[in-house]
């Protein structure tokens, strides 16, 4: 698997991305927030931080930046896109995933562990997992509330794209939601930190999962 890890002025979860990557082999490269091309890419990460200091609302800047477009466009041409916290924040914003990130149900910035509830099994990002089972990722965010109209919620959830929820609702999310896809299945958003979850020596490697599902369904792919 070839992986781009996107840095905008402000991140600072992005060499946390690049050495989980780099634990599983992958060709990894670092670019930045002008980046135009992606296309030599099998996935583009859109790793946590704080993008251009999050003013204004969290992503909400960062989705003007070119390497923006390039995603679009990665996305619609089906490569994986994945966004994780401020990533995510950054999808919602760029309308590439629904709804929206708001400020935790009790304000303030939560730094924890918790346990995600895998809701669907047979995604690009939980393959090797089970329907039930349970991972535990670090999370750290103060704008990790997922919201968005009802009409959409049934919608996320009829089509199966509500990929993890929380065991506990620590953030006030609708549904307990802490991961979701677009539609087409190759966009993926989620709060937690599955990168910081990579290696035994740190005490935690449940995250191991969800980069073992997306070496799979790249291989998948290119046998297909």
């Amino acid at each position: 698997m070839k992986a781009a890890v996107i840095t905008f002025p402000g991140s600072n979860c992005d060499m946390d991305m690049y050495h989980a990557l780099e634990s599983f082999d992958v060709a990894v490269d670092l670019l930045d927030d002008q980046a135009s091309d992606l296309s030599a890419y099998d996935a583009i990460f859109i790793p946590g931080g704080f993008s251009y200091g999050d003013y204004l609302r969290s992503g909400a800047v960062a989705k003007f930046s070119p390497a923006m477009d390039a995603v679009k466009v990665a996305a619609d041409n089906g490569q994986l896109v994945i966004g994780i916290c401020n990533g995510f924040q950054i999808l919602t914003e760029a309308g590439l995933l629904p709804g929206q990130l708001l400020v935790n149900e009790q304000p303030g910035f939560i730094c924890d562990e918790v346990n995600l509830v895998v809701e669907n099994e047979d995604s690009n990002f939980t393959n090797v997992l089970k329907k039930g089972d349970v991972i535990k990722v670090p999370i750290a965010h103060g704008e990790g509330n997922y919201v968005t109209d009802e009409a959409t919620l049934q919608e996320l959830e009829d089509n199966h794209q509500v990929i993890f929820r929380y065991q506990e609702n620590v953030n006030g999310s609708m549904n307990r939601i802490a991961g979701i896809t677009n539609k087409a299945g190759n966009v993926y958003g989620m709060m937690p930190h599955p990168e910081r979850a990579v290696d035994a020596l740190t005490g935690n490697d449940s995250g191991r999962a969800f980069f073992e599902s997306l070496l799979a369904a790249v291989d998948h792919k290119a046998r297909a």
